[in-house]
């Protein structure tokens, strides 16, 4: 019997994971948006020494993690799970990076939902006794990402005013069965919509039906209410996404935007920026909470926070074949203990 399972699409933990460190690398364009003070390391080069865009972004991830493990007072043989993934094709970003850290890997894709979906898992490995300790890693990398999904950068396209930048980023997250941490309470995993957006340069838009779906299943099935959190903060809807978002849940009924905010607004200062509609990525709500919300729930500034990462499910193959956009939400709920 699945004595964990509350409603249709969510998870109450028993044993809650807790969340006992912490790490962020970020670009420089970052490191200059509202947040840069919260992460660990800003980047001078977004190169960071390496011959690739896609290098770059797999050295991120491995020295997160690495930091991460640092920071918590344990070695890389002391993690049992790596559970992540990126935007680039067969995950190459961290797939290199597991291969170097040699530590067991359960490669995933959620395009920017990735975040919440590892965070999720790895919850599930740890309360379920199958691990003690987990690290959930994800990374993007702007120019990486626009080299497989839009343009070579050397093109100089414009960019139209729907259009997120992808962040440049890496962000680990240590999960364990004890210490001292916030802890994942609940785990809400979203289901693919699809409601015909065949814009990539839109895809706030194609993304918000599967974070409004994921809200309001969340609320449903927990009997929570929006006002029971600090905040609510979707992955990467951006501004446009996220005005539809917030009008798709309130047709359902339920008021968010007291205490609604995204990763991919709050992370970049849009108009001196010029990042257009805000952030995107598998690195944008995993340096976001990695870097900003983490310290606020330590610091107890936020109580309790619900981190709905979304992700666009679609590769370069699907949209040259003219697809429309699948989407896809996951819902964690983390609590200060």
């Amino acid at each position: 019997m699945a004595i964990k399972r509350i409603g249709t699409q969510t998870i109450k933990f028993v044993n809650p994971p807790l969340l006992i460190s912490t790490a962020s690398i970020v670009g420089p364009k970052e490191g200059e948006g509202p947040l840069g003070e919260y992460f660990d390391k800003v980047l001078s080069d977004d190169l960071f020494q390496e011959v690739s865009w896609e290098k770059a972004e797999s050295k991120m991830t491995k020295e997160a993690i690495s930091l991460a493990t640092n920071k918590a007072q344990l070695k890389i043989p002391d993690i049992q799970y790596l559970l992540g993934g990126d935007l680039l094709n067969q995950l190459i970003a961290t797939t290199y990076a597991a291969r170097d850290l040699q530590i067991p890997f359960l490669g995933l894709y959620g395009a920017c939902s990735t975040m919440a979906e590892s965070l999720a898992l790895g919850g599930i490995l740890i309360d379920g006794g199958f691990a003690d300790r987990v690290v959930a890693a994800t990374s993007s990398h702007f120019s990486s990402a626009e080299r497989q999904f839009r343009f070579p950068l050397e093109l100089g396209n414009q960019r139209p005013l729907t259009a997120q930048w992808t962040v440049t980023g890496a962000g680990a997250v240590i999960l364990s069965e004890k210490g001292k941490g916030p802890t994942i309470t609940h785990v809400t995993t979203g289901k693919v919509l699809d409601y015909g957006i065949a814009d990539a340069s839109n895809m706030g838009a194609a993304m918000a039906p599967a974070a409004a779906s994921t809200i309001v299943s969340h609320f449903s099935d927990t009997g929570f209410k929006p006002e029971d959190y600090d905040l609510i903060i979707t992955g990467d809807l951006g501004i446009y996404g996220g005005e539809i978002a917030i009008e798709l849940v309130r047709n359902r009924g339920l008021d968010i935007m007291k205490n609604y905010s995204d990763c991919g607004i709050e992370i970049f200062n849009g108009k001196k920026q010029d990042t257009h509609a805000g952030g995107s990525g598998c690195g944008c709500s995993a340096v976001v909470f990695c870097g900003y919300l983490y310290k606020k729930l330590v610091e107890k500034k936020y109580r309790k926070i619900l981190l709905v990462s979304t992700g666009a499910l679609f590769s370069p193959l699907s949209l040259q074949q003219g697809e429309s956009i699948p989407s896809i939400a996951h819902a964690v709920t983390i609590e200060c203990n």
